[in-house]
């Protein structure tokens, strides 16, 4: 067990990890500003981005570049400078360093010696798209990047297709539109999601609805911007859902035309895709043909 009192004083140098803005540099915080002037040296992920950020606030701190190429080579040089006393910060391009950024390797690091990591708190796109989302946020699950081969990103969608959690997901724009038709075929159709692009800039922009209308818009519309998807959770209805599938099938449609209010063939569509059965063979055993 290791307890560490962070603003205790000692004579190791502190590990500050601090978030950038995710597209407005007024979402920059005054602490965040004052600790990037106050220590002897920042971690960048890319020094050039990072520079224009240091412009904007007039930072003269040294930059350092560590990426996810070159953090295993630097860790033990960055570790020995915080045993020296020096006090650094690391950021990523933005947003919260170590969230989908390398990082966490150097914080397990700096903890393996007794150094103090001292995070601070600021924007993150994945908890920014989740509270507008209109999806119930608790509880959520952070998954990030999906795998991007087809086969393995399926993969991962079946296993995860019945966490009882909303997900977050984040894509980048020219992979969105293949990521959400593999939602769309394992995934029922009526399942909430949320699309969020652009988040805090100018052309910020929620797309908001099923899975099936979301994967409508991907196919009718220009994709532009770093996205953040919201994937509702399953749960009480996909339990419900099951307890149907023990249904005789002619009921199983019945309790929806029922319930939904919908024309018998909508429900016949319904019950047939999940049960993965023909339509036509659902059409025949309800209206008792053949």
């Amino acid at each position: 067990m290791l307890s560490q009192k962070s603003f205790q004083e000692h004579q190791d140098g502190t590990l500050y990890l601090v978030p950038t803005p995710i597209g407005n540099l007024a979402d920059m915080t005054f602490r965040s500003v004052e600790v990037l002037k106050e220590v002897e040296l920042i971690l960048a992920e890319d020094t050039r981005n990072t520079q224009k950020l240091l412009n904007h606030f007039e930072i003269k701190t040294k930059q350092l570049s560590f990426h996810e190429f070159s953090s295993e080579k630097r860790i033990p040089e960055v570790i020995e400078k915080l045993k020296n006393g020096i006090n650094i910060a690391q950021v990523s391009d933005a947003g919260m360093p170590s969230i989908s950024d390398p990082g966490h390797d150097l914080v397990m690091a700096a903890i393996d010696v007794d150094i103090p990591v001292v995070p601070l708190p600021g924007a993150s796109a994945g908890i920014t798209a989740l509270i507008a989302s209109g999806i119930d946020p608790q509880p959520f699950e952070f998954y990030g990047f999906l795998p991007r081969k087809t086969k393995e990103q399926k993969e991962v969608l079946k296993k995860i297709s019945d966490v009882n959690h909303t997900l977050i997901f984040y894509e980048a724009p020219h992979r969105l539109a293949k990521t959400i038709q593999n939602f769309k075929e394992t995934f029922d159709d009526d399942r909430k999601i949320t699309l969020a692009r652009e988040l805090t800039k100018r052309y910020e922009e929620f797309v908001r609805g099923t899975i099936g209308e979301v994967f409508e818009w991907t196919q009718n519309n220009e994709i532009r911007g770093e996205f953040v998807i919201i994937l509702e959770k399953s749960g009480e209805d996909l339990i419900e859902r099951n307890a149907d599938l023990e249904l005789p099938i002619r009921d199983h449609v019945q309790k929806i035309i029922d319930e939904e209010d919908i024309k018998p063939n909508q429900a016949i569509k319904k019950v047939a895709k999940l049960r993965g059965m023909v339509k036509q063979d659902v059409y025949n055993i309800f209206h008792e043909l053949g």
